[in-house]
């Protein structure tokens, strides 16, 4: 996919109205400090267009990106470590419910999990949530430049069963630093936008 344009169009806050947008938007949901920041500068083809920080919780708004005037990446807050307070993370909670709820446009969900670890109660939480709001996220398995490569066939397998997920269910390993990964998410998203247009 050749990115031509990369535009920060919308920063919605807790109290901030929902954009009216008009094209697919192709959300990332995942733990604090998982990757999300630089799958999406990799996915954008950008170096540090989405802040990359190494504080959990950086994030605190949902980010519309305008993507080649044709579609929208958005940045989801962090769930997990971020040293905020309860009330805060349940405003978050609030906040990313509400998207999900209320935005037409959303077409698919990537949902980020380390492949390093076993999914957390976090991530099964988020994942069964994002699942009865009627949605079937892809799990983008992250930081896989972080494990060998012969480890990686068994890492997917214990994410598929720490998440309950069929054989059919789609998981797409990801490094950030070789941008392994990449091109088949770029294609789905493709295929999904083209689908779209032909409608």
């Amino acid at each position: 996919m050749i990115i031509k344009t990369v535009e920060l169009e919308t920063v919605c806050g807790i109290t901030s109205k929902l954009p009216e947008n008009t094209k697919p938007e192709f959300a990332f949901a995942g733990k604090s400090n998982v990757g999300k920041s630089s799958l999406i500068n990799a996915l954008m083809n950008r170096k540090s267009y989405a802040r990359i920080s190494s504080q959990p919780g950086k994030t605190q708004t949902i980010n519309f990106y305008n993507i080649n005037e044709a579609f929208y990446y958005v940045d989801l807050p962090g769930y997990g470590y971020a040293k905020v307070a309860l009330e805060v993370k349940a405003k978050w909670g609030k906040m990313i419910e509400n998207y999900l709820h209320n935005s037409p446009m959303l077409r698919c969900i990537f949902l980020l999990i380390d492949i390093r670890h076993e999914p957390s109660v976090n991530d099964k939480t988020m994942y069964d949530w994002i699942v009865q709001n009627g949605f079937h996220p892809v799990i983008i398995a992250t930081k896989l430049d972080k494990i060998k490569r012969s480890q990686v066939p068994k890492a997917v397998k214990i994410l598929r069963t720490g998440l309950g997920l069929g054989p059919e269910e789609l998981i797409i390993p990801f490094s950030a630093e070789t941008k392994q990964g990449r091109e088949e998410i770029w294609d789905m998203i493709s295929e999904i936008v083209n689908s779209i247009d032909n409608e």
